[in-house]
């Protein structure tokens, strides 16, 4: 049985699911809703799909929505599309606090409707293969992973993001990323600590360093950063009690993996991934496809969006009182 689509936004991330979307067989893409028609009716016409004059019409005629609106107003289209008997995948961050997550959780809850916060680093292939070599024991126990995510600052409608109080800045929309895939690989954390350097209200510069610590013991300080002119970029070191993985999205073979021999000599492999060999989005929303032909749960449950979420809103809670906050 095929799916109808819908998909609400028609900026940058909406225009990446829809690409994704007509690539499957068993989907048929109905169209996009926007508040500006003028750029709904061009994401439209290059699907080959209708622009719906309003986002309720949209919601009725489809069996899955795909919200890509801006963060502030995820939690209000997808509460409208659970409560009308509709599976939905949500862009990150799942809300923009801890309040709107909880609202979707029950709306979720209530309507039986599966509801997939969309944290794609999963689906990349360098960061699901770090993942799984940390989790099968490739280099011990897990001590420290340090990561970085970031380039220049983002452009969008309005300049949405520049406003802190609807994007939450580089703590919840990129590193929202990292917490999320770091939760996912070393568990729960039980405490935050962060600096961070920007300014209240209407802002473009930011730049976040916060340190993690997990109920396992593990530690990782995670940077993000809106302020590198030299372009946009991903690394890792994860560092264990017998291996250290290396990636590096600038590097030409970005993953490497070192573990220590019994002999205390150092070994050491490449496992050369290309960031284009599959496309994550494409990945992600055949997933959440794959999960409901099958009847179960997608790999990422409202519950880790909204974990991801107080991670980010823990780090600029930190930031600003100048202390550590415990999850």
């Amino acid at each position: 049985m095929g799916f109808r689509v819908g998909i609400i936004g028609a900026g940058t991330m909406g225009q990446v699911h829809s690409r994704a979307w007509r690539r499957m067989p068993d989907i048929e893409l109905i169209g996009v809703y926007d508040i500006d028609a003028t750029r709904a009716s061009r994401i439209a016409a290059d699907s080959g799909v209708t622009a719906f004059s309003s986002f309720e019409e949209l919601v009725n005629t489809v069996d899955i929505v795909d919200v890509c609106v801006p963060t502030p107003f995820h939690a209000e289209y997808a509460i409208f599309a659970l409560e009308a008997d509709k599976d939905v995948v949500c862009e990150k961050p799942m809300g923009r606090t801890l309040e709107e997550c909880d609202r979707m959780i029950a709306a979720a809850e209530a309507s039986g409707k599966t509801l997939m916060p969309a944290q794609v680093l999963r689906f990349f292939p360098e960061f699901q293969s770090t993942h799984d070599l940390i989790r099968k024991g490739a280099i011990g126990a897990p001590a420290v992973v340090r990561t970085h995510r970031g380039g220049g600052f983002p452009r969008g409608v309005n300049n949405w993001f520049a406003d802190f109080a609807q994007s939450g800045g580089v703590s919840l929309d990129i590193l929202i990323h990292d917490f999320d895939w770091l939760r996912w690989t070393l568990g729960d954390v039980e405490r935050v600590y962060a600096k961070t350097r920007h300014t209240d209200g209407i802002h473009e510069d930011d730049y976040v360093l916060a340190t993690l610590r997990f109920k396992s013991g593990a530690i990782a300080h995670v940077e993000g950063t809106w302020m590198d002119a030299a372009g946009y970029y991903t690394s890792i070191e994860a560092a264990g009690d017998n291996g250290l993985i290396h990636y590096d999205s600038r590097e030409t073979a970005p993953l490497r993996v070192a573990r220590r021999r019994h002999d205390s000599s150092s070994g050491a492999g490449i496992h050369s991934e290309s960031p284009v060999s599959a496309d994550p989005y494409y990945l992600e929303l055949r997933h959440f496809v794959d999960c409901l032909t099958a009847g179960v749960a997608p790999m990422i449950t409202p519950e880790d969006g909204r974990a991801a979420v107080a991670i980010g809103l823990a780090a600029l809670e930190s930031s600003r009182i100048g202390k550590s906050v415990s999850l």
